[in-house]
């Protein structure tokens, strides 16, 4: 990271900070990497050395969390790196990334966890925390070490794209995660049901021919999970849920005092089946050039509007801790093909407040609260995410109104597989401020309005 800035006060902005049950007009200060106070506008004057940040008609928030980024690196970095994903991650107010191990090695030992902290240390200028794998080489067949992970410094166990489909080897995972107090957060897709697919079963995959998986795949493996939640009291996070079924389900586990915790995506809150067809979610009359649009492909994949809308409700009800951006990275080569050979995934660490706030239309202050004490929560570390005083100095800045073109030139990752590439969106991150050092300045560093 680099070195703490001079003494800030930020002005004049709509300070939002849910760990405090805190939102009205305020000035922020900082000394240091630490935030010192909240303040009456204009309480605080400037020394000698001091700086200020106007916020006026902007809204301050904590620094936000992404439980679920895939770095690619080791082992892909002409996708990902550090640096790029640190990058984006600011773009999209993000101070804090947790990264997947789906990496090559995997992270599935100390040496290979070491090795890549230290690389983040050196490049990235957020924070990274990274993620262990549940098995050996993410295969499914052995248990990872999972106290060497833990005591390497994982904050959970995951083979992320990959399934655990042994039911006896997440029962002894659940039972490490009740003992090491660390989620285990398993890859929602039961393969026994469907091996291979290419998206959403239901009317737009019959309608292009592709193969279509059922909603049914992901809610049997979550079912399946809780059930061994419950019987190891062990620490189950279910990941990007996609489906109403899925929601019901873990609404009633918690119901029951289950130890679960869930997220879901930016895109699966606002997108659905339909974006397949390449017209920015509408459905034309005839396919056009743009159909089978491999941006929209994903694992889960984009559901139907009966889901989407359920989504959004187990996140206003509290159903659904976190949203977690599952920024994944691909060269045009792994996008430029046909739908049915195209990787899944998108990139969303940039466009998470444009997917939340400006196409699914979810509140600031619920996007807010779920990506800064939602997720720190589910870390257990109340050091981030928030804007108490003596806190670490994350603090994301939002111009509401402020509307930016998702182009090559405004985007921070190496990659730009979207489905809203050249799309105009809002509202956008003006800046990022980490350990009291302003990383990102959407003014100062060309981002400029759409």
């Amino acid at each position: 990271m680099r070195e703490q800035s001079q003494p800030i006060v930020i002005r004049n902005g709509r300070v939002i900070d849910p760990s405090q049950g805190f939102d009205a007009i305020a000035d922020v200060v900082v000394i240091g990497s630490a935030v010192v106070s909240i303040e009456s506008p204009g309480t605080t004057e400037l020394s000698d050395g001091w700086t200020e940040f106007n916020a006026k008609g902007k809204i301050v928030a904590p620094g936000f969390i992404d439980l679920h980024t895939h770095l690619r690196t080791p082992g892909q970095e002409w996708k990902e790196d550090p640096k790029t994903a640190s990058d984006a991650a600011v773009r999209g107010g993000f101070t804090t990334i947790c990264a997947m191990p789906n990496t090559y090695p995997a992270q599935d030992n100390a040496s290979v966890v070491d090795a890549l902290l230290q690389r983040c240390a050196s490049e990235a200028d957020v924070r990274v925390r990274l993620i262990g794998a549940i098995t050996k080489a993410r295969e499914g067949h052995e248990l990872a070490p999972m106290h060497e992970l833990a005591d390497a410094g994982v904050i959970g166990f995951s083979d992320d794209g990959d399934p655990v489909m042994s039911a006896h080897l997440m029962r002894q995972a659940l039972a490490y995660s009740s003992d090491l107090d660390l989620p285990v957060i398993n890859h929602a897709e039961d393969r026994g049901l469907v091996s291979e697919w290419d998206m959403n079963e239901g009317p737009v995959a019959t309608h292009l021919g592709l193969k279509g998986i059922p909603n049914s795949a992901e809610s049997m493996m979550i079912a399946r999970d809780i059930v061994l939640a419950r019987m190891t009291n062990g620490r189950l996070h279910i990941p990007h849920v996609s489906t109403a079924e899925s929601v019901e389900i873990i609404r009633r586990a918690k119901s029951d005092s289950i130890n679960v915790t869930a997220e879901v995506t930016p895109h699966h809150l606002a997108l659905t089946q339909e974006w397949v067809y390449g017209e920015y979610g509408e459905v034309p009359n005839t396919l056009t050039p743009n159909a089978y649009a491999t941006n929209a492909k994903m694992a889960p994949p984009l559901r139907a509007e009966a889901d989407r809308q359920a989504l959004i409700d187990g996140l206003s009800d509290g159903t659904i801790d976190t949203i977690g951006t599952d920024h994944a990275p691909h060269a045009d080569t792994d996008k430029i093909c046909t739908f049915t050979e195209a990787a899944n995934g998108i990139i969303g660490l940039e466009t998470a407040l444009a997917l939340t706030v400006g196409i699914a239309g979810i509140g600031i202050e619920t996007v807010i609260e779920r990506f800064t004490v939602g997720p720190s929560a589910i870390l257990n570390d109340a050091t981030i995410g928030t804007l108490r005083p003596g806190m670490p100095a994350d603090i994301t800045i939002i111009d509401p109104n402020a509307e930016w073109q998702v182009t090559s030139a405004t985007l921070g990752s190496k990659s730009r597989n979207t489905p809203l590439l050249d799309a105009n969106v809002k509202p956008r991150v003006d800046a990022t401020f980490v350990n009291g050092t302003k990383i990102w300045d959407a003014n100062e560093n060309g981002a400029a309005d759409a």
